[in-house]
């Protein structure tokens, strides 16, 4: 029987009994992650370390995985690998968020109870790119790697210094009230 790693699970036992969880979700299971793939395939596999910090339940989190994702340049898949740790504090509310251990970043858990699959994709969605792309020498969407791009308004900033009278027409077409 596979394990239901969506299951949210009381952190409180957990961080107390310093409980380490393995993992392997597939891609497809992480609702968060899947709209910035380019397909859902493989699986993320890890661990979820949990302890205590200062009286407060912590989860130390590592994934390892290979993202489908898009290249913003030229559109294609690229593929990311991620390798990522990261340390968290589990608060259930904002009054616990602000006595978080300095230096932790607090991860809300409603009502103390948070699953491994959720702990996963917030360090999976940390270690993704902003806006992925090819290294520029492998791109097809890169100059460097075909020809150069068409520019419509390169020279939209000179054409408006030439005439500036044609551009900024302060007629009496002004509307007033």
């Amino acid at each position: 029987m596979s394990e239901d790693w969506s299951k949210p699970r009381d952190i409180d036992p957990l961080a107390d009994g310093r409980v380490s969880i393995d993992f392997a979700i597939a891609i497809a299971d992480f609702p968060r992650l899947r709209p910035q793939l380019a397909r859902a395939d493989g699986r993320v596999t890890g661990r979820v370390r949990f302890g205590r910090e200062q009286g407060m339940p912590v989860a130390d989190v590592e994934v390892s995985a290979q993202a489908e994702l898009t290249c913003q340049r030229c559109l294609a898949p690229l593929v990311w690998p991620v390798q990522s740790s990261g340390r968290v504090v589990l608060v259930a509310d904002a009054t616990e968020a602000e006595r978080a251990p300095e230096g932790l970043e607090p991860l809300f858990a409603p009502d103390h109870r948070i699953s491994v699959r959720d702990l996963a994709e917030e360090e999976l969605l940390l270690a993704l790119p902003i806006v992925p792309l090819h290294a520029a020498s492998t791109c097809a969407g890169s100059e460097s790697a075909g020809e150069a791009r068409h520019r419509p308004f390169e020279r939209l900033n000179e054409l408006l210094n030439e005439s500036p009278g044609a551009i900024h027409d302060e007629g009496p077409s002004r509307r007033t009230r």
